[in-house]
């Protein structure tokens, strides 16, 4: 297969979504939608994740050190592009009703209807130009009690929450469906009582 040359890109290298919870210091929840995530190794396994630029979410975890990541289904899509399209500084966010509760370990805040949060512990700060990689401690994963059943196999879970990929500035389902370009998924939410 022949090649080209472009510019740095992650274009075709699909990326899952993950909305990064944290507490404001009102110790209001706070979320913000993120794909630079991944996992490492180090005794045991962690997680590495980076913020670039100026963000509400970033301001937090400094303030606390943790945060959760909980995962983005085709179910929570919508909401996760409000978020992700929304500024934090601005406050915009900060009405939302969101069904949370705390981190069964860290004092974070988690969405109630995604079906895999990680409660993470920051162990180590590197700061970039305009960015920040964060070294994390895997305290805990919360997830639905459904993947815990042994009557029904990965792929079938898997199918079932159904956790959404981005990559050329769009977003896909697990199957690979176009679900839409970020901000535009956005004009789907509505803000319920409680999410």
């Amino acid at each position: 297969m022949s090649k080209t040359s472009v510019g740095p890109t992650n274009d075709f290298c699909p990326q899952t979504l993950f909305l990064y919870g944290t507490f404001d210091d009102q110790g209001r929840a706070n979320f913000g939608l993120f794909c630079w995530f991944s996992y490492l190794w180090d005794s045991q396994l962690g997680v590495m994740a980076c913020i670039g630029g100026s963000k509400q979410t970033r301001d937090n975890i400094h303030r606390r050190n943790v945060f959760s990541a909980n995962l983005v289904t085709e179910a929570l899509l919508p909401l996760a592009d409000f978020l992700g399209n929304t500024p934090g500084h601005g406050g915009a966010k900060r009405n939302l009703k969101l069904e949370t509760e705390e981190g069964r370990v860290l004092p974070v805040p988690v969405l109630k209807a995604s079906p895999v949060a990680y409660e993470l512990e920051v162990k180590q700060f590197i700061p970039m130009d305009d960015g920040e990689v964060m070294l994390c401690r895997i305290r805990n994963v919360l997830q639905d009690e459904g993947l815990a059943r042994e009557d029904i196999s990965d792929p079938e879970k898997m199918n079932a929450i159904a956790p959404v990929h981005t990559t050329c500035r769009r977003y896909f389902s697990w199957s690979g469906k176009d679900l839409g370009a970020w901000g535009e998924v956005m004009s789907g939410f509505s803000t319920p009582a409680g999410i």
